[in-house]
C-alpha cells in the first residue's frame, strides 16, 4: 500500500509541474493560428511582415537595420519544416524549425535550424516571437 501512495503522490507532482508549463485552450488555439500564419509569411520570404510577429521589446533591443533587410531580400525560402512545440515555461513555448534558403544572386542553397521562442502576452491576448527573426547569416 505505501508504494501505491508514493506512486499517486508522484503522479500528482508531475501533473502539477505539467500544469505550470501548460497554456489554456484559448491560448493554444491562438498559438496554432499564429504559428501557421508566421510560417506562411516566412515561406513567402516576406520578412518585413514577419517582423510584425516579433515582440516590440525584442525589436527595441535588437532593431532590424536596413542592411539586415537587404540580406533578407537576397534569399528565397525553399523549406520551412517545423518540429512540434515544446512548453518551456508559463505562457512560453519553443519551436525548432529547419529553414532552407537559396541565395537569389549565387543560387547557392543551404539550411539552418531556427530556434523560436514564443511568449503569450495575457494583456494583449497575443503570442509574440521573443527570439527575433531567423538569423540567416549564422551559417
Amino acid at each position: 500500500m505505501p508504494g501505491r501512495l508514493y506512486l499517486i503522490a508522484l503522479c500528482l507532482v508531475f501533473a502539477a509541474l505539467a500544469g505550470c508549463a501548460a497554456v489554456s485552450k484559448g491560448e493554444e488555439r491562438l498559438l496554432e493560428e499564429t504559428l501557421e500564419t508566421y510560417a506562411s509569411v516566412i515561406r513567402w520570404s516576406n520578412f518585413e511582415e514577419a517582423a510584425s510577429f516579433v515582440d516590440p521589446e525584442t525589436l527595441k533591443a535588437h532593431p532590424i537595420s536596413p542592411v539586415d533587410l537587404q540580406r533578407y531580400h537576397q534569399v528565397q525560402v525553399t523549406a520551412y519544416n517545423e518540429q512540434p512545440i515544446r512548453h518551456i515555461g508559463e505562457h512560453e513555448v519553443q519551436q525548432l524549425v529547419e529553414i532552407g534558403l537559396v541565395n537569389v544572386n549565387t543560387q547557392s542553397a543551404r539550411s539552418f535550424v531556427d530556434k523560436q521562442v514564443w511568449h503569450f502576452n495575457e494583456k494583449e491576448r497575443r503570442w509574440w516571437l521573443v527570439s527575433g527573426l531567423p538569423d540567416i547569416t549564422a551559417h
